[in-house]
Order: C-alpha cells, then structure tokens, then sequence
C-alpha cells in the first residue's frame, strides 16, 4: 500500500518569461513503512517537491494523494488539519521553542489540537522515550546540544502518530557522529515501528541507509535505486559525548542501527554509472 503518491506533479512560479518549471512531472509512489531518500543537486526541486509532498504549497498540475486523498481539492483549514494530524515534519533548524522545555516543545502540537495538558505531557514522554531523551525532557533548547536538539524535533513530529514523516535535510546541522545516530533512528523507526518517511538529503551515506533512493534533476525523476537487500545489523556507535556536545542516553525503545556495507554502496555507485 502506497501512503502518499503524486501523479504527474507539475509546479510553476511567475509569468511570461519569468516563468520557472520547478516541478516539471514527478511520478512517485512512497510505500507504507519504507523510508525513501530524495536527492539532487540545489535547484533540483527537492525542496519545492517535499512543500507539495507536505501540502504546504499546491501544485500547478498533477495530484498529491495521502492515504489516497489528492491534497490539492482541500480547502486551506482541512490541509491544516491533515498537517496537524497526518505529516510530521522535521527541520534542519530544529525549530524549537526557545522557552518552552523538551517536553512542552513535543506536547505542544497536542495541546494545540485540544488535548488535556496531562495527557499531551504524557504522551510527549513517551516520544522522548523512544528517540532516548525522556532522561532531558525538563531542558531548554539551549542547554542541549545540535543531536539532543534534533531528536527532541523528531519526537515531536512522531508524538502525534504521523501517516508519514516528511524529514528536509535532517543531518545538515549536526556533525557526521551526530548524523549518524539520527540516521540510525529514523531507520529503527522504519524498520521496528512500521514508520513511513521521506527524506531529502545531500549525503550519499545518509541516503545509502534508504530502501529507495529517488534523484531528482531539472524538476525530473531522473533514476530510482531500490534496495532488495535489508538493513545490516546494528553496529556500535561512538559513546555520547564523543562530537558535538552530546550527552544524551541511547534510545531505550530502539536500539542503534548501524550503516549500509561499503558493499552495498559501491553497488548503488555503479548503478548510477
């Protein structure tokens, strides 16, 4: 079952000889609990394609359907509230709220919904549970560091029990130990939680630990790798602390994954070739 789809997608901006195709007919189908990485080259349409994906931003032609509902014949209020209840998203810049603790920053999109504070607090804790930070749910954004910082992001994207999670270069603002340990988690979230995810990233490693990988050239789909192999078992990864500040406890609920094979890797390269 594909849990988002978009047929013929077509994106347009200005007029006349102003006029940019940044979208010029993407085909793609994102399948329940995989977890598919796009990639291309800054100008590519990665970015508009994830705004139409996300229904931030409506397409010019073609059709985005989640959970087979085409997003573009919404009014603006029900896209809100499939934002609110069906996608969450992940930012490279975190966007937390300064003021507000781990644990408020996750209940908040509950709160904001009308669930009784207690109950959004609670829930909250079991998100940062699962990404290994309920032991820092009282902290301020400002004392954790980059990697506390974007996994306390993505607990706030799961807590609402998301259709899809839409991740735009998640790994652009930590380091590569950083990057490695978020990476490990979404895929666990693919892998032991059934979780659906589509990610852009610049990072061949990162992308290397996807189940399809879809390049994007010109606002085109220009080649799709698809893995037949599973993921490799769980390595072990640097101890907490080793870059970047980090001193947050691993995940209790979901243990560390580790990379793709260099293997695997030189197979995709050629592939490509």
């Amino acid at each position: 079952m594909d849990v988002l789809e978009t047929r013929g997608l077509r994106k347009m901006f200005g007029e006349g000889e102003a006029r940019v195709e940044a979208l010029r007919g993407i085909d793609l189908a994102v399948p329940e609990g995989k977890l598919v990485a796009i990639m291309g080259p800054s100008g590519s349409g990665k970015s508009t394609l994830l705004c139409m994906l996300g229904g931030i931003d409506l397409p010019s032609e073609g059709q985005v359907l989640l959970e087979g509902t085409d997003l573009a014949t919404l009014s603006d209020d029900q896209r809100t509230l499939i934002r609110r209840k069906r996608i969450g998203f992940i930012f490279q810049s975190f966007n937390l709220l300064p003021i507000l603790s781990a644990q408020e920053n996750v209940a908040l999109p509950l709160e904001l919904d009308g669930l009784a504070s207690a109950e959004a607090r609670r829930r909250a804790d079991e998100a940062l549970d699962l990404v290994g930070m309920q032991s820092r749910r009282h902290h301020i954004p400002s004392t954790l560091s980059g990697g506390e910082q974007q996994r306390v992001a993505v607990a706030r994207a799961l807590v609402i029990k998301p259709a899809i999670l839409l991740a735009d270069e998640p790994t652009g603002n930590l380091d590569s130990v950083n990057g490695q340990r978020l990476t490990s988690l979404l895929r666990n979230l693919v892998d032991q939680g059934g979780q659906t995810i589509v990610m852009v990233t610049h990072d061949p490693d990162i992308a290397a630990q996807a189940d399809c990988v879809v390049h994007i050239r010109d606002g085109l789909v220009a080649d799709e790798e698809h893995t037949a192999e599973g993921p490799s078992p769980p390595i072990p990864l640097p101890a907490d602390g080793a870059r970047g500040g980090e001193r947050s406890q691993p995940a209790k609920s979901l243990p560390e994954g580790g990379s793709r094979s260099q293997k695997s890797r030189r197979k995709r390269r050629r592939r490509r070739k």
